[in-house]
């Protein structure tokens, strides 16, 4: 669908409550994870920008308590100016939001509702190198430009007629290839989910394996849970292994070229490699703090893995790091033979950039630079390249796996698309007048300020630029399409607000997966707006995609969701509850059908 001139992203609004204890002055407010206070003196702490509650708004009596003759709708007006005051000056929401308060028959208890009925300021234009390169042959094919006899007739051929081509054979060759990959383009997932699995803990992360076999995912429960999808659309849990010793979640995890390994991190400085083979017993863990000398004091210890990837060869892991390096590591030495640093601030994402070598690979950090090494001039210590054009941290970066593309999402709200032969030269960067474009806000808690104007980073060699998801909360992942299942046509990305984004190359929005809405439908609850799909996985043989999503504010549990082009197969009245034992389910809960 091609957007409007003005972003319409769905609005964010949640459900919280407050409660007033009749033996204490101060009233208190939940913002999902923290909680403040509204001072008795009814003005804003003096280091909070010293910003006053209008006097207006609430009550300014010394004692802090409301008057008696006061009505409750006046006691419910100065409670709500005064959260709603202390929202805005926390950053949580932006000025025109309006908040609801409902008096509650239990006693003294408030219930306000935060609706943001804010629109991107941003005007969504079509990029025009996006527009090139969806024509020139690496992100699928064009069919004006493959089939010009349809030049005069501009509208798309039906899936049905696709599909009836392709069985009786009407092209032949390259045009029969060409064919193959505009059916594949035009099977696009929808919303409706063939079914939801549910877990207990958030589900970080989860990823299809490069032949479609099977499917892993990554718990906050420190569990990697592996299931078998030969039929992609009938999953069976085979498998289970758990990281030793983690600290707050298994951060990343990362599949062998073979498919037959696979290594997962978490924020300490060992990574546990697993056999994905059904039945092959075997977890072991690399220290990446040893070294070839095998002496631990040349590496410190006090560092955490946020990502880590398989060289394209299977040898080696590269890891990016909180200590704001990258570390690479031979497997079979077990030991760690390089230690890279470059970056400012940690590293949250690294990647080879080609399936099938482990020379160049590329690193994302939260220094808002994106950078390319090369394993083979490695004589002065420093990267290859640099680009910039992130004005905040970067979450997660993927390559498309040609050596060419690489695909970044930053904590500005924007993804980007970048071809390398446009990277910057080390010296190039370094002589730049160097400015801190990052407003300093908490992407885990708040709102991304509005950049008036639609303020660029003067640098940015970036070749496309996608906005209108949510990059908030967590890393938010994002993923170049499959060429088999979706011709890679699109590039797609989670989002904080409980949806997959799927972008077409030039930069307009081509579908939106309402993942939130599946999961609350499958629950039989109305759709609300804590919900955030922090990693999508799509199919490289069928057109399903995969969403690793949280269910809530409070983080009280995760969901995976399949959702095909065929709008789904799930009833809601279709509950099958499952064994909850280790041993014979994957999850503990509800599953849905």
């Amino acid at each position: 669908m091609e957007p409007s001139a003005v972003s319409t992203s769905p609005m964010e609004y949640s459900d919280l409550d407050v409660e007033i204890d009749d033996d204490d002055d101060d009233g208190e407010y939940e913002d999902a994870q923290t909680y403040h206070d509204i001072d008795d003196d009814d003005e804003m702490d003096d280091d909070e920008e010293g910003e006053e509650v209008d006097a207006d708004a609430v009550d300014d009596d010394d004692d802090d308590e409301y008057d008696d003759e006061d009505s409750e709708d006046e006691v419910e007006r100065r409670l709500g100016a005064a959260i709603r005051l202390r929202i805005l000056n926390d950053g949580i929401l932006e000025d025109g939001a309006s908040i609801h308060i409902v008096s509650l028959p239990e006693g003294i208890r408030y219930q306000y509702h935060i609706e943001s009925t804010r629109q991107d300021e941003a005007v969504i234009e079509r990029s025009e190198e996006g527009v090139e390169l969806m024509k020139g042959g690496d992100f699928g094919a064009e069919e004006l430009g493959s089939f010009p006899q349809r030049a005069n007739n501009r509208k798309s051929l039906p899936l049905a007629t696709r599909l009836l081509q392709r069985e009786i054979g009407t092209y032949r060759g390259e045009r029969a290839r060409i064919g193959s990959q505009l059916l594949a383009q035009s099977v696009i997932p929808s919303t409706k989910a063939d079914f939801v699995m549910r877990h207990n803990s958030n589900v970080y992360s989860g990823q299809f394996s490069t032949d479609g076999n099977f499917f892993y995912s990554c718990s906050q429960d420190f569990k990697v849970r592996m299931y078998d999808t030969s039929n992609p659309y009938n999953w069976e849990h085979y498998k289970t292994a758990r990281y030793e010793g983690g600290r707050w979640t298994i951060t990343d995890a990362t599949l062998s070229p073979d498919n037959k390994m696979l290594a997962y991190s978490s924020i300490t400085p060992v990574v546990y490699v697993s056999n994905t083979q059904p039945g092959a017993e075997g977890t072991w863990a690399m220290d990446f703090c040893a070294s070839r000398r095998q002496t631990r004091s040349i590496i410190e210890r006090d560092f955490g893995i946020w990502s880590i990837r398989f060289s394209g060869d299977g040898r080696e892991l590269v890891a990016g790091a909180s200590d704001c390096n990258l570390y690479i590591y031979d497997i079979e030495t077990q030991t760690t033979v390089l230690k890279l640093t470059g970056h400012k601030d940690e590293v949250n994402a690294v990647c080879f950039a080609d399936v099938d070598s482990p020379h160049i690979l590329y690193s994302g950090s939260d220094d808002t630079t994106l950078k390319v090494w090369d394993r083979r001039s490695m004589g002065s210590g420093r990267e290859a390249g640099v680009f910039a054009g992130h004005m905040e941290g970067l979450t997660y970066i993927d390559s498309k796996g040609d050596g060419r593309y690489v695909l970044s999402n930053g904590k500005d709200q924007t993804m980007k698309l970048w071809d390398i032969r446009k990277m910057m030269e080390p010296s190039a960067f370094d002589n730049l007048r160097h400015q801190n474009y990052q407003c300093g806000f908490d992407y885990r808690m708040q709102q991304y300020p509005r950049r008036r104007g639609g303020r660029r980073h003067p640098q940015d060699c970036s070749v496309v630029t996608y906005s209108g998801h949510k990059v908030l909360r967590t890393l938010i992942r994002c993923h170049f399409s499959p060429p088999v299942s979706s011709g890679s046509r699109y590039v797609y990305t989670g989002s904080a607000d409980g949806q997959v984004w799927i972008y077409n190359l030039d930069a307009t929005t081509k579908a939106v997966i309402d993942v939130q809405g599946a999961v609350s439908s499958a629950y039989g609850f109305q759709r609300h707006g804590g919900g955030c799909v922090r990693d999508a996985s799509w199919h490289p043989n069928a057109g399903v995609i995969a969403a690793t999503s949280w269910k809530g504010m409070n983080h009280d549990g995760g969901n995976i969701s399949l959702h095909s082009f065929n709008g789904g197969g799930m009833s809601d009245k279709e509950v099958v509850q499952l064994n909850a034992s280790e041993d014979s389910s994957y999850y503990s809960g509800w599953a849905y059908y």
